[in-house]
């Protein structure tokens, strides 16, 4: 690819739209597809590798933080959250001061099918980072934290930073 690809300066904002948008989901098609196909062996879906993550990230969420995180319906997360479960790869505990709460967690199985997903894409993402050099990082960042609608873009900045170290 030659310099004069990114040369954001001679593009209309409506050619920066365009760009921007047809890259960002191709590389999220290709970034994607080994993780659909993997899953979808165990009849699972990206719905399923989301809850998967998150409940990995933040073991012992409630059921109601991972419905306001995930921005979906009730239905459509009892359908998802079932299927993992009855197939032993998320496990729902009692909460201990609220029984009422349901605490989530991976099971030895979901942790293993994440990690082999997982393992897959940070190779891809870790040669893309490289290829593209630290300063590209930092900016490919910042423009998916600007797309984040502000009225929760602080509290998704904080909990994708944790655990980061310095």
């Amino acid at each position: 690819m030659t310099d004069i690809f990114f040369e954001v300066k001679k593009h209309s904002d409506h050619q920066k739209f365009l760009k921007g948008m047809e890259l960002l989901y191709f590389g999220y098609r290709d970034f994607i597809s080994w993780p659909d196909d993997m899953l979808q062996k165990y009849g699972f879906g990206r719905a399923h590798h989301r809850v998967l993550h998150f409940v990995s990230r933040n073991p012992g969420m409630k059921v109601a933080e991972l419905l306001k995180l995930l921005n979906i319906t009730k239905q459509s997360l009892s359908r998802v959250l079932g299927m993992l479960v009855e197939k032993g790869y998320v496990r729902q505990d009692i909460g201990a001061r609220d029984r009422r709460q349901r605490l989530l967690y991976l099971t030895d199985h979901g942790e293993e099918l994440l990690s082999n997903i997982a393992e897959h894409q940070k190779a891809h993402m870790l040669r893309a980072f490289e290829k593209a050099g630290n300063d590209s990082v930092r900016g490919f960042w910042k423009v998916l934290s600007a797309l984040i609608a502000d009225e929760n873009r602080a509290e998704i900045l904080d909990r994708v930073n944790r655990d980061m170290g310095d």
